[in-house]
């Protein structure tokens, strides 16, 4: 193990281990737990575990459940107490973290039920100061907690203890910060659908555990994770507090710590290996800092800027300048599939074949026209055979209302028909009952699901037609591990990947474009992603694979940093525009936003204001002055 007090790590307050996979850090810890067990087991104590809930901790209980399957791993003296439950769920809503728990471990282990101990969701709102305090008479009453485990929330918090929560807070009644409950909308079908109210350990009960890990990944925890390692203890970012505690740990993805200053900004805590992704990065970054172009950067800037190391190997600045600038010039392009009958050699896309075969993958329906809308119209105006491929149907984020309206409309255009009885009818009627019948909460059904796949489908085509996409060459692949899923719950198939490969070989493309390689492990785009990855390496051998050049496209919730594009396409101002009208089509995804903290509510404004801020972050370098930019980076890592 690396030890925490480094010169790398001197910034960061809290030891923070960092693992190339969720999957790794789990396995890693479900050992820990497992060995802890053992031993008080053998000493004839009790373990006693806080337990969080989420998408966060599941695979470390993936892993738990897999040593008591396949090394005996007994669980019957352990006694669990879960950090927290919405206000408002009975036990049997399959949203409420006692259902959740019971799915992901409780199930699976032998925990016995007596030993389990979950917030009660529905105790009376008169009753529910009495209860938090008996929760914590019973904590203390079981030994304390042995280990806490924690997740970190995109606004700081732990548990449910939102901004503004207190290093001694108690087990107690919250109010959900807006951008938690807009976090767990899909989940609940719809942001209206969430429970505004959870009751939650307290940091202070939290901070009495023996042991503390909190685990993070993807790139969505960077900015809360970064504040909370590295900035003073705030209530305005509860997790911080954990700075305090004597045994605590942070368990984290590359992803998720791509904001420590140890990755992010290296020069600033230690030696440098000058490497030229580095050399290109600390320049940006100086060019920032100083408020000038690249090219007017000066020796003292830099030394100004703990980069005199960069300068004394690599200057000085006049041509270390001059070379960085020219490395982002050449990522500017208006030819993302190769400029026919050109020198190649400083652009970011071969220049031949003339006419590409390019597969678009799109996790669900408008991620594809949010991240390269643009380029998608690029593609197509400059002869390329684009095929764009919808993963998933994306029928889990379509509201109620919308399908309900749409079963209206095709009622009365039935009837003004005199087809009443016609299987679309039918299927309408059907449809529109079982709306008016469903419960707060309940899952959709097969034919609701259906009709709201329709309406995704129909919502591309219309997106694609506008950018002038040919949509005979949209394909569908409706993934099983969605279809036959719900968020939080997805479990990928063989016959996920299969269904990629087919549609890969029938193409056998030049160029593929995708997303979610950094993305929140569970999420849709996430694995789409690997099974995107996954479908790449069984086409290891394919001729077509050693000539394919795979590109990673965004959506608007975090921007590339400069350093970090490859390609950069401009958009003018009509071409922009364009976009937007492609994302509008999108109307059962409107108002569905994750930027909302600066005010974006609609899809189009997130797109928007993503490519607008990168065109200025390239003008304030130097570089050309452009309305919008959409930005890409190589897939190096599985590129054939």
């Amino acid at each position: 193990m690396i030890p925490h007090f480094t010169e790398a790590r001197q910034r960061e307050r809290v030891p923070t281990e960092i693992s190339a996979s969720a999957e790794g850090a789990c396995v890693r810890l479900a050992d820990e737990i497992a060995t802890l067990i053992r031993a008080n087991d053998a000493a004839g104590r009790p373990t006693v575990f806080g337990l969080a809930t989420g998408s966060t901790p599941v695979p470390l209980y993936r892993q738990l459940i897999r040593l008591h399957r396949d090394q005996g791993l007994s669980f019957r003296h352990v006694i669990t107490f879960n950090l927290d439950e919405y206000h408002g769920l009975p036990r049997t809503h399959p949203e409420s973290y006692w259902c959740f728990m019971h799915e992901q471990l409780f199930n699976h282990v032998d925990v016995p039920p007596a030993h389990i101990n979950i917030p009660d969701g529905m105790v009376p709102r008169d009753q529910v100061y009495e209860w938090c305090r008996t929760y914590e008479e019973k904590i203390k009453a079981a030994g304390g907690l042995d280990l806490q485990i924690l997740g970190i929330g995109r606004t700081g918090h732990i548990g449910f203890n939102e901004p503004g929560s207190g290093s001694d807070s108690r087990t107690r009644l919250v109010t959900l910060d807006a951008l938690t409950r807009r976090d767990a909308a899909r989940d609940f079908l719809g942001e209206a659908n969430v429970p505004r109210h959870a009751i939650t350990m307290g940091v202070g009960t939290i901070l009495e555990a023996r042991r503390i890990v909190l685990l993070a990944w993807g790139e969505a925890k960077a900015g809360a994770l970064a504040g909370a390692v590295e900035n003073p203890p705030t209530e305005a970012l509860p997790a911080s507090f954990l700075q305090t505690h004597p045994d605590t740990v942070f368990y984290v993805d590359a992803a998720a710590a791509g904001e420590l200053t140890r990755l992010r900004h290296p020069w600033l805590v230690g030696p440098v290996a000058w490497s030229r992704p580095m050399t290109r990065l600390a320049v940006v970054w100086l060019s920032q800092q100083a408020r000038k172009p690249i090219l007017k950067l000066l020796d003292e800037d830099y030394s100004e800027h703990s980069l005199a190391d960069l300068l004394t190997e690599q200057g000085p600045a006049y041509g270390l300048n001059i070379r960085i600038f020219n490395e982002l010039q050449h990522t500017i392009t208006g030819w993302p599939g190769g400029k026919p009958n050109a020198d190649d050699t400083n652009r970011p896309e071969r220049a031949t074949p003339e006419s590409k075969r390019i597969v678009v993958f799109s996790p669900e329906p408008s991620n594809d026209v949010l991240g390269m809308g643009g380029t998608l119209r690029r593609l197509v105006s400059q002869g390329h055979q684009v095929t764009v491929a919808y993963m998933t149907s994306g029928n889990l984020g379509v509201p109620d209302e919308e399908a309900a309206m749409a079963a209206e409309l095709v009622l009365e255009f039935d009837l003004s028909a005199g087809g009443a009885g016609s299987p679309g009818a039918v299927f309408a009627r059907e449809v529109r009952q079982q709306l008016q019948g469903k419960t707060a909460y309940a899952a959709d059904s097969t034919e609701v699901r259906k009709l709201k796949a329709i309406i995704r489908r129909n919502e591309a085509r219309a997106s694609l037609q506008a950018c002038g996409v040919d949509t005979a060459r949209v394909r569908f692949l409706e993934l099983s591990f969605y279809e036959k899923g719900r968020y939080r719950r997805f479990k990928p198939t063989p016959d996920d990947v299969s269904r990629i490969v087919t549609l890969l070989e029938e193409i056998q493309p030049h160029q593929i474009f995708g997303t979610g390689q950094i993305a929140e492990p569970s999420s849709v785009p996430a694995l789409c992603f690997s099974l995107l990855r996954q479908a790449l390496d069984a086409c290891q051998t394919s001729p077509w694979r050693k000539d394919c050049h795979v590109w990673l496209y965004r959506e608007p919730d975090r921007m590339w940093e400069p350093a970090e594009i490859a390609m950069a396409v401009p958009l003018s101002p009509r071409e922009l525009t364009q976009k937007i009208q492609a994302i509008y089509q999108h109307k059962s995804q409107r108002s569905q936003s994750p930027m909302l903290a600066q005010g974006l509510h609609e899809l189009w404004q997130q797109a928007e204001h993503h490519n607008q801020a990168i065109a200025k972050l390239y003008d304030a370098l130097g570089l050309a002055e452009y309305e919008a930019i959409e930005a890409f980076q190589p897939m190096v890592s599985i590129q054939g």
